[in-house]
């Protein structure tokens, strides 16, 4: 895969937030890439950053988004 300045790629990222009010992103297309913030706004840079930084390590495959939905399970 060619690496070419001004390239840009969309990825799907999810949005949580954590018993202790964190917000929680995670990016599903690359394993191990996530990042957390106590605001939106804080958020917002870093997950940028951290999928540069996953980029850097591996290759993403083609992916696209298609729903996220919400399971319920007895634990």
């Amino acid at each position: 895969m060619k690496k070419g300045k001004g390239r840009t790629r969309q990825f799907t990222v999810v949005i949580e937030q954590d018993e202790d009010g964190y917000y929680v992103a995670t990016v599903p297309s690359l394993p191990s890439c996530y990042t957390h913030a106590r605001t939106l706004d804080e958020l917002a840079p870093r997950i940028r950053e951290v999928i540069a930084l996953c980029l850097a390590e591996q290759q993403a495959p083609r992916m696209k988004f298609v729903a996220v939905q919400q399971v319920e399970v007895s634990a």
